[in-house]
Order: structure tokens, then sequence, then C-alpha cells
């Protein structure tokens, strides 16, 4: 009998315990919410975003650079000030300023999402061939 009552309230310490952090983690669930970003298509003179931020992250704005692999600076540079950060996936479309990429050749694209310091809160780079 004495084990029957340790297992029970074993049983039970575990119950309050695992309730108690579902409750946490749901609660907190927003607070956890990723930034992120990824460069989904690059024409001559834009790159396609799909970005997802936290109203609380800070940001402020999305700067995209693109070039070839090999430079030391980009062909072009562009930034989207118009973006929603509430958690939700969404996709823009960022106009480069420069010389337009050429078709057929091998670019590499940088992204980001900034703050109104211009400081990287989250960033990728992809490399892309322009058909």
């Amino acid at each position: 009998m004495v084990t029957l009552g340790k297992f029970r309230h074993t049983a039970r310490l575990s119950i309050v315990v695992g309730t108690a952090g579902a409750a946490v983690a749901l609660a907190a669930g927003p607070a956890f919410a990723a930034n992120g970003i990824d460069v989904t298509g690059v024409g001559p003179s834009n790159i396609k975003v799909n970005y997802s931020c936290d109203a609380s992250a800070g940001v402020s704005a999305i700067r995209v650079m693109a070039g070839d692999p090999t430079s030391d600076r980009p062909t072009g540079t562009g930034t989207q000030k118009a973006i929603t950060c509430n958690g939700a996936q969404h996709t823009t479309v960022v106009i480069l300023q420069g010389t337009p990429l050429s078709g057929g050749r091998q670019v590499q694209v940088r992204a980001a999402l900034v703050d109104r310091n211009d400081t990287v809160i989250k960033g990728t780079a992809k490399l892309f061939t322009l058909g």
C-alpha cells in the first residue's frame, strides 16, 4: 500500500507540473515568436522577400543588397519601410537602386530585418542564377 500511495503522489505532482508548464508556454507563445526573413525571388531590379517579425522586435525596415558574389560591393541596394510586424508571415517586394542585375549570371542577395539604427535583427544570404 505504501508504494501505491507514493505512486499516486508522484503522478499528481507530474500532472500539476506538466499542466502549469503547458499554461506558461501557451501564455508566452507570442513572446517566443521568431523573427524571420527569406528571399524567394529575384528580378533584374527587385527582390521578393518573405518575412515575419514581432511588434516588440523593433524592426523598422527591410534592407537588401544584391550583386556578384565575388565583388566587394553590391550592384544594387534597396529598402522597404512599409512592413507589418505582428508575428505573422508577410511578403513584400523591395525595389533595387543601382545597376539592374544581368540575366544568366549568379548573384548573391542579402536581406535583413533592421531596426531604426540599421542594426541587423535577422538576416539571410542566398545565391541565385538569373534566367
